[in-house]
């Protein structure tokens, strides 16, 4: 006899989960965010060569590196990670 549970496992392995990229932060106030415009510049608390962060929803399940995906002619980018996160979240 099957088991039900096998069958389950299965069909949720094939959920698609949306992953949501972190690449810094900014912290204007309140009057900055009022006066932006278009071409209007936010620094972030980043640099380029600092890890991503990646979540799915609010937990953190890896950090990585951006990366331009090679022959790509829209310029998509993608994540190379370097750190996979336990099962508790990175520290």
């Amino acid at each position: 006899m099957a088991d039900p549970t096998q069958d389950t496992k299965s069909a949720m392995s094939r959920v698609p989960v949306e992953i949501t990229i972190s690449v810094g932060r900014a912290h204007p106030t309140v009057a900055e965010l009022l006066t932006l415009k278009r071409d209007a510049i936010l620094t972030l608390d980043r640099g380029l060569t600092d890890p991503v962060e990646l979540y799915a929803g609010d937990r953190l399940i890896a950090r990585g590196e951006l990366q331009e995906m090679d022959g790509d002619p829209s310029g998509r980018l993608a994540v190379r990670l370097t750190e996979v996160a336990e099962t508790d979240g990175i520290a």
